[in-house]
Formats: C-alpha cells, structure tokens, sequence
C-alpha cells in the first residue's frame, strides 16, 4: 500500500475500511472504498433498508464575514437569500464560458455564516475559484482536512442514529440540519441530505473523533444489519433517482438549463455568467440531458455514443449501470433536442453494436 499513499490522498478511516476488507479504488486523488461484499447486496442494503458510506473526501469550506451572502448570491446558481438559519440549497457554481465549475451544498449558519459542501475532484479548482471572487471581505477557511462526513442512507437510518443522540431526528426536515452531540462526539453536523433517494442523514465529525463515532453506528445499526457501503453502489443508488454526477453528467461545458437544473437556477438576481444562462432559458436549448431505459441488451457507459434510428450521432452517454432495483440497464445522456421526448427510440453504440433505448422520465424508480 505504501506506494499507493504516496499518490493518493487517505480519508482519515483508511485502515479500518481495508481492515474491514474494502476493495479500494483511486477516485477523485483519494484511495476510496468502492465496494465491501458485492454491489448489488450493498445497494438493496440502502434501499430497503441501512448502510453507510464514508464520504470523507468531499469538501467543505467555511464562508463568514457581513458580505457572506454577496459573495454567495454572485457565485452560485440557485438564490440563497431565501435560506434561512438551519437550512441547505442545492446549487452550483458556474463559470465563464457557459458551463459549470461544480455543484455543491449551501449551508447557512446565521446571515453571516456559510457552509459549502463540494465534489472531492473539484476541492483546489473550487477554493481557487471563490477567493477570486471575494472581493467583499469574506473569512474563507477550508476545513476539508479536519472533517469526516458519513451518510448513513436507507429508511432504517433515523432508526439507527436515534439511539445515539438526543437531537430529535425526525424535526430536522429534508434540506436542513442541526448541530449536536451523537455517540457522545460533540459538534456534529446532522443533515438531512443523501445522494441515494432512499432518506438518512450525512455527519460531519471532526477526525479525532471519526473512528468513535463509526464504531457506534455499527454497534447500533447491528439489530437492523447494518452494511459499510462503497463507492460502485452510490453511483447505483444516485443514477435510479435520476442525481447528476458531476465529471459525467455535469462539467464545465455543461449548462445547467441543458442539464434538467433550471429549478437552481434562478434569474431573480445576477450571478456569474447569468446572461448566458438566461438566454438558453429564453431561447431554448440545442441539447438536453435525458434519461433512457435499454431495450436490447448491454450495459450503457459514459462516453458511448447514441445514434437515431439513421445511425447519424445525436449524442452521448454520461452516465449509466445495470439498474439493480429495476432490474434493466439504464443510462443518462446529453441528446439533441429533436431527440429528447419521452418515449423516442435511440440506440446506444456498445462495442460497435446500436442497441436500442427508449427515452423515459427520470427519476427512473
């Protein structure tokens, strides 16, 4: 392993997920666990019932000062003033030239204290991109070193985690979050936030007491059969609830109107490159993201091209797996407009085969 740590980054419970026999995978500069018995027994362990993931490599910044929310309204998409203490907005940062710089959380404290949560691949890009922006006099620090998050996912979860808190889980509405105390960890960030559909909560704990605080999710979860998950079935989970990815079904020459995001994208303030944006909106678009379900056999995969009828290229796969709540493969994937409606056959190039799709409404479960 030691020529592995060299390269990568290590979330701060390393060890224990190898020890706890992890398949580990370089994802995003960090060595991350991907999957700990099969995907398929992870992800049924999150929908139908508990697991947890240790996300300990996203991002988290601090934004404070009188001028916080200036800072924020100009850089992100969606209109964070309507934010009140408690509370947390999905949106995203866009950037010069039409796309995305990445998609994060907004989190607000009190007027003057932020909480921005973003992508583990887009931490350095991220923090370069608002300091140079902050002209208003806003303290930024980069906390992502200091901190673990943990999603604890499935309908089990509140279950599980009541047991260790005093915090009622069930006042804590779905996009907000409480501070408190949990398996005796103080300082901990409850949110009602996941990436799998199926509810839970995310916890941000300090490092020192990461390992703590793990152990006593498991202990607590055992009566419900609690599973460590990995990576392979988060993306599983996230693509059946139709969620972008960003490096797959957002980047930085994606708009987030072609993307299906216009609902964080609010033109009731200017924000960076909000002319653009708006235009597309206006106008309308050329291309749009859609999700499509196979019909032929064969497993979609980002970058395979998708084909009319005529065999002429009318787009591209970003995302897409072997569904395993529904059974089929499905994918996610930029086509042109002509091309986007509901019910329309594509055909998806795998391995120099059109095989076809059909487009359908996403989420897709």
């Amino acid at each position: 392993m030691e020529n592995i740590s060299q390269s990568l980054q290590l979330v701060e419970l390393n060890d224990l997920h190898i020890a706890l026999g992890a398949k580990m995978v370089p994802f995003a500069g960090f060595n991350m666990p991907v999957q700990y018995t099969n995907l398929i027994q992870e992800h049924n362990a999150v929908r139908n019932n508990v697991g947890v993931f240790d996300v300990s490599h996203m991002g988290e910044f601090l934004i404070k000062g009188e001028r916080a929310l200036e800072l924020i309204q100009l850089l992100t998409s969606n209109d964070a003033s309507k934010l009140e203490d408690g509370k947390i907005q999905y949106s995203c940062l866009p950037n010069n030239t039409g796309g995305i710089v990445d998609d994060l959380l907004v989190y607000r404290y009190n007027a003057n204290e932020y909480y921005l949560v973003v992508n583990a691949g887009n931490i350095e890009k991220d923090w370069n991109w608002i300091a140079q922006h902050n002209t208003f006099g806003v303290t930024m620090e980069n906390l992502s070193d200091q901190l673990c998050l943990f999603a604890v996912q499935g309908p089990n979860a509140v279950k599980v985690l009541q047991k260790l808190t005093d915090v009622n889980l069930s006042d804590i509405p779905y996009y907000a979050f409480k501070g408190g105390a949990i398996a005796g960890c103080e300082d901990v960030i409850i949110s009602n936030t996941g990436y799998t559909g199926a509810g839970g909560f995310e916890l941000y704990v300090w490092n020192m007491d990461s390992k703590k605080l793990w152990e006593a999710i498991f202990e607590a979860g055992k009566e419900f059969d609690i599973q460590p998950c990995g990576l392979g079935c988060r993306d599983t989970l996230r693509l059946e609830k139709g969620f972008c990815l960003y490096g797959h079904d957002i980047d930085d020459n994606t708009s987030p109107i072609e993307a299906g995001l216009g609902w964080i994208t609010k033109f009731t303030k200017d924000f960076v490159n909000s002319s653009y944006h708006k235009g597309l909106k206006e106008k309308g678009v050329t291309k749009k993201l859609v999700g499509f379900e196979m019909i032929d056999r064969g497993i979609p995969r980002q970058y395979y091209k998708i084909k009319d009828a005529n065999g002429t290229i009318i787009g591209e796969v970003s995302s897409g797996t072997q569904s395993p709540s529904l059974g089929k493969a499905i994918g996610m994937g930029y086509v042109t407009i002509e091309n986007s409606k509901l019910e329309t056959e594509i055909y998806i190039d795998i391995r120099d085969k059109a095989l076809k799709a059909i487009v359908t409404k996403v989420p897709f479960l």
